[in-house]
């Protein structure tokens, strides 16, 4: 099957689907609506780095200036006040993940002040997981003991490759030595619970070169490893532009090295969860895979089974029965909403039955590799869909039995095409997608 750009499905219909017909008063709504009794989970977006990595296609800038940082999280303070004052009773939050960017960034005393301001206006359950993302050049004693001082309890390191001629193409030169005091100051101060990201297709990278990156992670012991496939998209991203594409591995060998990461992971004892994600078996993550209790959202393959994610800060993405919203993404034109004391929603899309079956479906796809029509979606008519399948059925990508669908071990690889099946929106956005491998 030849490589197609598509989407990572964390989302079903996917951002690039979102519309500006949808926003503040579609928000306000589902704020509204929350159900007290059902827990949250809450993601907190920081758009800032001290500096750009090349290869990186977050929403984030570079800053320089503590004053700028300071003048952002006070809007973020902002906006948790706005939403908790447009939610009836106040639901408990489950979930708490900071990501960036750079979370670290506000440092410790900022990153206080924005807990304390969402401890004053929702409940912390008990056993709430406390996750953020860090860049393990900044992994300071100060900040491990704040964050630890904070809750924290998951830790995920950006580290995508340990040799230093891959770092200097992408950017970001982190010694191995850097990367392993950041894993140990975090264990001493009790944030056990650690993963890392790694990544394939970037320029330089080697089978061999991902094979010893592999060796060297696992060495290090995380729980979980994430690993990505690089998604060039110079188009939209200005800094990949310098990016040598000379450089780049073809797709074939981006297809190496995918499979050499899942053999030499798997080889160390941890357990391939969905796509791209590998975990130790008594790991969270792995009892809710083979639980088939395994979820996929903003954050990727998840255990959380929350339906209710409130997304704060420019261009975070809040998650509701209905629909999706997502802020702002510009910075000063997000700060300049709150302090209006609007909301900074700019576009979203609403759902109906049919999409949030579909939901299911892609879900159960990208977590199971496995989904009964019938169970998900009853009553519903996917024989358009099913005879889309035959072409991959013929190539042995997929096995169906009456209504249930099952991808083999052949087809995973191709697992977000095979997904894409389902999709009933444009497929004109192609060009905006990564390759599936």
């Amino acid at each position: 099957m030849r490589a197609h750009n598509v989407p990572r499905y964390t989302s079903y219909p996917t951002a690039a689907d979102f519309s500006p017909e949808v926003g503040a008063k579609d928000h306000e709504t589902w704020l509204a609506g929350l159900n007290a009794r059902q827990a949250v989970s809450v993601y907190l977006h920081v758009p800032y780095c001290r500096k750009i990595c090349l290869y990186c296609g977050c929403n984030t800038k570079m800053a320089v200036r503590d004053d700028v940082i300071d003048g952002y999280r006070r809007a973020l303070e902002a906006e948790i006040d706005l939403v908790a004052s447009l939610v009836g009773a106040r639901p408990e939050i489950a979930r708490l993940h900071w990501g960036g960017g750079t979370p670290g960034i506000l440092g410790p005393s900022g990153l206080r002040s924005v807990v304390a301001a969402l401890r004053r206006q929702f409940p912390f359950a008990n056993g709430l997981e406390h996750a953020i993302e860090l860049d393990p050049r900044h992994v300071a004693v100060a900040s491990v003991d704040a964050l630890a001082e904070l809750g924290v309890s998951r830790a995920s390191l950006g580290v995508q490759d340990v040799n230093p001629l891959v770092q200097a193409a992408i950017g970001r030169l982190q010694p191995r030595v850097v990367i392993e005091a950041a894993v140990e100051r975090l264990r001493s101060t009790g944030i056990g619970n650690l993963n890392v990201d790694l990544m394939y297709g970037l320029p330089l990278q080697t089978a061999d070169s991902v094979r010893k990156t592999c060796a060297s992670v696992a060495a290090m012991g995380p729980d979980r490893i994430a690993c990505f496939g690089y998604a060039h998209l110079p188009r939209f991203k200005a800094n990949q532009r310098r990016i040598d594409e000379a450089g780049l591995p073809s797709q074939d060998q981006r297809i190496e090295q995918a499979e050499v990461m899942s053999e030499e992971l798997i080889s160390a004892g941890y357990v391939r969860i969905g796509m791209d994600h590998f975990a130790r078996p008594g790991d969270a993550l792995a009892r809710a895979a083979a639980g088939g209790k395994l979820h996929r959202n903003f954050q990727g393959y998840t255990e959380d089974a929350s339906g209710v994610l409130l997304g704060l800060g420019a261009s975070s993405i809040s998650t509701f029965a209905d629909g999706f919203v997502q802020n702002v993404a510009d910075v000063p034109r997000y700060i300049g909403a709150i302090e209006a004391g609007s909301l900074a929603s700019a576009r979203g899309c609403r759902r109906d039955e049919n999409d949030r079956q579909r939901a299911r479906i892609i879900e159960r796809l990208m977590c199971d590799f496995t989904v009964d029509l019938d169970e998900v979606a009853p009553n519903a008519d996917f024989r358009n869909e099913m005879a889309r399948m035959t072409p991959m059925q013929s190539e042995g990508l997929v096995e169906i039995e009456g209504a249930k669908l099952t991808i083999t071990q052949a087809g995973r690889a191709v697992v977000r095409v095979i997904a894409a099946t389902f999709d009933t929106y444009s497929c004109s956005r192609a060009a905006q997608f990564s390759k599936a491998i």
